[in-house]
């Protein structure tokens, strides 16, 4: 028992350690991009981000047929680098339905199983398709302005096109940390001036994995 224990304590001091490394690593990384982007005269963001998109077929998701429909459109860190970006995708409206656009930080996949989000969760919120293009552009601007609390543990956002509604969701690193999952859901509700009527769900992504859906069965109502 002390033995098996022994284990796991040296197999957690290394994954932390290794953790330790590699955000040392990015962060000089992060310093050396910034500062060539400054030296071009450009407005470095704090984070790299990607925009993915995914045409959903109905049916029962599956991991590899899921990342097989995920296509990497474009990545961008600086603020010029994002306008170019987003002036040129198609706006929510004229998305097919099912579709879901992806907004993630570099290195992060916008899947479940995906590393930096296995530990973690999402907030959920439900728009009617009048009004998702306002609310899914305005966290867009929160998200890459870095303008949201707890912005280190936030992994990405995803627009959901359904047929009956638009769906909005946040995902996070860590579903265990309360004090971060309820700070940032405030500070989604702030950024976006979410109407009273609106309610946000919250839904880790183990739970996602085990009953094999996105947005049902949520744990958390705010």
């Amino acid at each position: 028992m002390e033995i098996t224990e022994k284990k796991e304590t040296e197999k957690n001091n290394k994954n932390n350690t290794d953790s330790a490394s590699n955000d040392l690593i990015m962060d000089k990384e992060t310093e050396e991009r910034q500062a060539r982007e400054l030296k071009a005269g450009l407005h470095p963001l704090k984070h790299k981000f990607v925009f993915w998109y995914t045409r959903r077929t109905p049916g029962v998701r599956t991991q590899t047929s899921y990342e097989d429909n995920i296509k990497k459109i474009v990545e961008f860190s600086t603020v010029e680098g994002f306008w170019v970006c987003y002036c040129h995708l198609a706006r929510s409206s004229a998305l097919p339905s099912p579709t879901d656009l992806h907004l993630f930080k570099e290195g992060i996949r916008p899947l479940w199983e995906d590393s930096a989000n296995s530990n973690g969760g999402k907030w959920i919120i439900r728009f009617k398709k009048a009004v998702s293009a306002r609310f899914w552009e305005d966290l867009v601007l929160a998200l890459v302005g870095d303008q949201l609390e707890y912005g280190d543990n936030i992994c990405g956002a995803v627009l959901s096109i359904r047929f009956n509604e638009d769906i909005v969701s946040v995902w996070n690193r860590n579903a265990s940390d309360h004090q971060a999952v309820m700070a940032l859901r405030d500070s989604i509700k702030r950024h976006l001036k979410l109407p009273h009527g609106y309610v946000m769900e919250y839904k880790p992504h183990d739970a996602s994995l085990r009953d094999n859906s996105s947005y049902r069965n949520t744990w958390l109502r705010g």
